[in-house]
């Protein structure tokens, strides 16, 4: 299988670099990342100022990788369209540092760069880890992506156009994981808070910080399912519309007299 790997936190990320080398044993791998870590980037694409390529190196049976001052979308926009000489089987994005659990998603580069790989027809995988342990247990979650890979390339009903797999794994060796779960997004909230600080001028600055907030969590939710230390793999769909609220409003014709009125 021909696969594209790419990320948010950077080519030298050790998420991508453990990744990319796994999945190489038993496939083709392409690898495409920004120069820089580009976390929170969402699905932004760059159209104002040039994009830069740079052929790295990565060891482990990597046939190419390159990084580009771009985002993540960028990066595998620029790849399946220009970068490689055949489409990919099969983008995977990722390992991230940090979950991207529920309303992450939203914001998520990594699982953006997989989204970008849906846009173009790709078949297309999101993977994070927990960031609060440390060093991060990138052999377990290795291990069971391929796994993953192999299910995914076997299916009997190929995914939806508009849909991605979001896989989040906890940060633990692989004897201490309790099973992959199918999940749904939760909602992962957050106490979002600002704080205000001055530079050595005199400026105001301020540093968002906060943390998630894991309360009201349905119980087949990925936010639940990582708690209990097991595998998280959610089919997420970018169709966001409210389908009830879209027959309601049909049905009661709420502005069906909009555009009449204050007619004389």
């Amino acid at each position: 299988m021909r696969i594209l790997v790419a990320n948010d936190d950077g080519i030298h990320s050790p998420g991508i670099q453990a990744l990319a080398q796994s999945l190489a044993t038993d496939h083709e791998v392409y690898v495409v990342a920004p120069d820089r870590e580009r976390s929170a980037a969402g699905h932004s694409l760059t159209l104002y100022k040039p994009l830069r390529v740079q052929e790295v190196k990565i060891e482990g049976g990597v046939k190419k990788a390159w990084s580009t001052n771009g985002t993540p979308s960028d990066g595998v926009k620029l790849a399946v369209s220009v970068l490689l000489d055949h489409k990919p089987d099969l983008v995977i994005s990722g390992i991230n540092r940090g979950y991207n659990l529920g309303t992450e998603v939203l914001y998520s580069g990594t699982v953006a760069a997989a989204m970008e790989g849906v846009f173009l027809g790709v078949t297309s995988i999101a993977v994070s880890m927990d960031r609060d342990a440390n060093p991060p247990n990138h052999e377990a979650a290795c291990v069971v992506m391929k796994e993953i890979v192999k299910r995914v390339g076997a299916l009997d009903v190929p995914l939806d156009l508009n849909t991605l797999i979001n896989v989040n794994f906890p940060n633990v060796p692989l004897k201490e994981l309790r099973g992959i779960a199918v999940t749904e997004l939760g909602n992962r909230f957050y106490n979002d808070s600002f704080e205000h600080r001055r530079d050595p001028y005199g400026g105001d600055y301020y540093w968002l910080t906060g943390h998630a907030i894991d309360n009201h969590e349905i119980a087949n939710s990925d936010v639940v399912a990582v708690s209990q230390k097991k595998v998280s793999v959610s089919p997420v769909k970018f169709n966001m519309t409210d389908h009830h609220f879209v027959k309601l409003w049909q049905n009661h014709h709420i502005f069906d007299s909009v555009l009449g009125m204050g007619a004389s």
